[in-house]
C-alpha cells in the first residue's frame, strides 16, 4: 500500500509542466515547476516544514510551543499544517495589502492572524516584522521563524526545489527564473543547480519598489528605491540574509500591472490558475526573451495558488480600479450609441397601442416603464405578442395590465461580462443611470454588437 502518514508527506515532488501557447513568441522550451500542488497550495511548503524541523533539532522550538511568523499568507499555510501535525499554536503577523483570501484560509486551519500597515519602514513598531519580533519576546516558548534570515529557508530548496528541477529535467535546464522575496527558493535552489553546471542562469524577478534590483547591481541598500506596490509575496524593502547575489545572474523588475495581467493569461491560455507571482515570473521572461536560444531549457517558478488572489487579480472590478484592465463597460455601450440616442420608455397611463408604435417606430423589443421619474416595470415584444395572441383586445389596455417586472439596475462602470450574466430569457434588458442621473438601457443586441466591433 501507498499510504501518506500525514500531510506533510505530501509535501514536494510536484510536477514541471510544459508551457504551449502563451510560449509562442519564445524560440525555447518553457517549463513550469507548478508548486501549487504541495498540500499547502505553495511552494512555501518546503521551506516551512523544514524551518520547524531545524528549530526542534536544535532545541529552539519545544513541544507545546507557539511559532511565530510575519508572512504574507503563504509560509504561514504551511507552518500552520507542520504545527497542526507536531502539535504547536500558531500566531501569524501580516499587512493589510494582502489578499483577503489568505488570511481567511490562515484563520480556518487555526491560526491566530495580526495584520499590521504596509506602508511603514521594516523597523516600525507597527510593522509586521516588528510586531511578531515583539510577540515572540513576550510569549513564554515561543519561536519566531524569521523565513527571511533564517537559512533553513534556502537549504530547503537545496535539498529539494534544486533536486527535483535537475532530475525531472535530465540536467537539460540551461535557466532558472523565479520571484525574489525571501530570497530561499532563488538562493537555494540555484546553489544546487550551479553546483551541478555552473553556466546554468539564475534570472531572479523583482517588482518595482522594491530594492533588491539595485542593491543587486550597486551593492547599495538605497532606501529612495523603496515605494508601496500591489505585487504581492516578493520584492522586499530590506536585504534577508537567505540572500547570496553570486548565485544569481540577473535581476529584472516587472509592473504590477504587467505581473497581474500575465497571471490572468497563463490560467486562461495554459490552463494553470496561479498567484501573482507566476504572473511576474513569466512576464520578467518576456521581458527578457532576446537573451534566449533554440535550445535552451527554461524552468520558471509558480508558487502558489490563484485561489489566494480571487478578490483582486482575478476581479475584474478590482483590476479596472487600478486600471490593469480595459473592459468595456455599461459605460462605454452608451458612449459608442452616441449623445442623440436618448431611452424610450411609457407611463402606465398610456396604451399597449402606444408601446407597440414605439416598438415599430424605433425598432426594439423592450421598452421600461417609468411614472414620475422612477422604473415601475417593463414590456417586451415578446410578452405582448403572447398577450396580443390570445386576447386582441389587449392592444387597448392600459400598460399598467399587461406591466411585466422591471429591468435590472446596476451601476454605470458595470462591466460587460456582468451585465451579459443578467440578461437571459426571461429578462431582456438591463438598466442604468448616467452621472447625470438619466436612465439608459442596455440589451442582447447592444452587447453582441459591442463584441463585435
Amino acid at each position: 500500500m501507498n499510504i501518506k502518514k500525514n500531510i506533510l508527506e505530501t509535501i514536494g515532488n510536484t510536477p514541471l509542466i510544459q508551457l504551449n501557447k502563451i510560449t509562442k513568441s519564445l524560440p525555447c522550451t518553457v517549463l513550469a515547476k507548478v508548486d501549487y500542488f504541495n498540500p499547502g497550495n505553495s511552494i512555501k511548503d518546503r521551506m516551512a516544514l523544514k524551518m520547524v524541523e531545524v528549530a526542534e533539532k536544535e532545541g529552539k522550538l519545544q513541544p507545546g510551543g507557539t511559532i511565530i511568523e510575519c508572512t504574507s499568507g503563504n509560509t504561514g499555510m504551511g507552518l500552520a499544517l507542520a504545527a497542526i501535525v507536531k502539535g504547536y499554536k500558531c500566531i501569524f503577523t501580516t499587512t493589510d495589502k494582502q489578499s483577503k483570501e489568505k488570511i481567511d484560509i490562515l484563520k480556518a486551519v487555526g491560526t491566530e492572524v495580526i495584520v499590521c500597515p504596509t506602508n511603514v519602514e521594516p523597523d516600525d513598531p507597527r510593522s509586521y516584522y516588528s510586531v511578531a519580533r515583539r510577540l515572540a519576546n513576550e510569549i513564554p516558548n515561543a519561536f519566531l521563524c524569521n523565513q527571511y534570515d533564517n537559512l533553513a529557508n534556502r537549504l530547503a530548496h537545496y535539498e529539494s526545489t534544486g533536486p527535483e528541477i535537475w532530475e525531472q529535467t535530465d540536467g537539460k535546464i540551461t535557466h532558472l527564473v523565479c520571484t525574489a522575496g525571501t530570497g530561499g527558493t532563488v538562493t537555494g535552489t540555484g546553489i544546487y543547480l550551479k553546483e551541478k553546471n555552473p553556466n546554468i542562469k539564475i534570472w531572479a524577478i523583482d517588482v518595482f519598489g522594491s530594492l533588491l534590483t539595485k542593491y543587486f547591481q550597486t551593492g547599495e541598500k538605497d532606501m529612495k528605491e523603496v515605494y508601496p506596490y500591489i505585487s504581492e509575496g516578493f520584492g522586499e524593502d530590506f536585504v534577508p540574509e537567505n540572500y547570496d547575489m553570486r548565485v544569481i545572474d540577473h535581476f529584472e523588475q516587472v509592473t504590477d500591472k504587467d505581473g497581474a495581467v500575465m497571471a490572468r493569461r497563463i490560467a486562461k491560455e495554459e490552463g494553470l490558475f496561479c498567484g501573482y507571482s507566476a504572473g511576474s515570473c513569466f512576464q520578467g521572461l518576456m521581458q527578457l526573451k532576446d537573451q534566449l536560444k533554440k535550445d535552451d531549457l527554461v524552468v520558471c517558478i509558480f508558487h502558489d495558488h490563484g485561489s489566494r488572489y480571487v478578490g483582486k487579480i482575478y476581479n475584474d472590478q478590482w483590476m479596472m480600479e487600478r486600471g490593469f484592465m480595459e473592459v468595456k463597460t455599461f459605460k462605454d455601450i452608451i458612449s459608442a450609441r452616441g449623445s442623440k440616442q436618448k431611452l424610450i420608455s411609457v407611463q402606465t397611463n398610456q396604451t399597449v397601442s402606444d408601446a407597440v408604435a414605439l416598438m415599430q417606430k424605433y425598432e426594439i423589443e423592450h421598452i421600461p416603464v417609468i411614472d414620475d421619474h422612477q422604473i415601475v416595470g417593463s414590456i417586451s415584444e415578446n410578452g405582448l405578442f403572447q398577450k396580443i395572441f390570445k386576447e386582441p383586445e389587449v392592444k387597448n389596455a392600459s400598460i399598467q395590465s399587461v406591466l411585466e417586472k422591471a429591468y435590472p439596475m446596476v451601476e454605470y462602470n458595470t462591466p460587460l461580462e456582468k451585465i451579459s450574466s443578467l440578461i437571459n430569457k426571461e429578462n431582456g434588458a438591463v438598466l442604468s443611470k448616467d452621472e447625470g442621473g438619466s436612465y439608459h438601457i442596455i440589451t442582447k443586441y447592444d452587447i453582441i454588437q459591442s463584441l463585435t466591433k
